[in-house]
């Protein structure tokens, strides 16, 4: 039976993204992922390309809000900043929460390729997150 997870963080524009690409990729037909924020920014464009370097295409995700989803019964949460687990509303759910405050590529500051390299770095910690997660409770 396909587990339901839903990915939250504050704009589901980076974080949430990659990690709904990852846990999509990793967990196969064992779940249905869904990813969201608290508020909707669009998916960012660097996401979308560091994520593509990978292999993983997430070009074709929207920015979802969490409001969207309370209709569905989820097996697991994950927030991937502290600002959403602060600010995620009351589910009315059995799902199990995790939690992981990763660091937002977005407000990376520097060059070009400075920027590119924070992403890259955030995406592997979010790739690594998302495997264990996927072996340890999707197997």
């Amino acid at each position: 039976m396909e587990k339901k997870i839903l990915i939250l963080c504050t704009g589901n524009s980076c974080r949430s993204q990659i990690a709904e690409g990852y846990i999509k990729h990793f967990a196969g037909n064992k779940a249905i992922v869904y990813s969201a924020g608290v508020e909707t920014h669009g998916v960012n464009p660097k996401a979308i390309s560091i994520m593509k370097e990978d292999g993983i295409d997430i070009s074709n995700h929207t920015s979802n809000n969490i409001d969207e989803y309370y209709n569905i019964d989820f097996d697991y949460v994950i927030t991937v900043c502290d600002n959403a687990k602060e600010r995620c509303p009351f589910f009315p759910t059995k799902a199990q929460k995790f939690h992981y405050n990763f660091p937002d590529p977005a407000k990376a500051t520097g060059t070009d390729s400075e920027i590119e390299e924070q992403f890259r770095n955030v995406r592997n910690l979010i790739k690594e997150y998302c495997r264990t997660f996927v072996d340890n409770n999707l197997k």
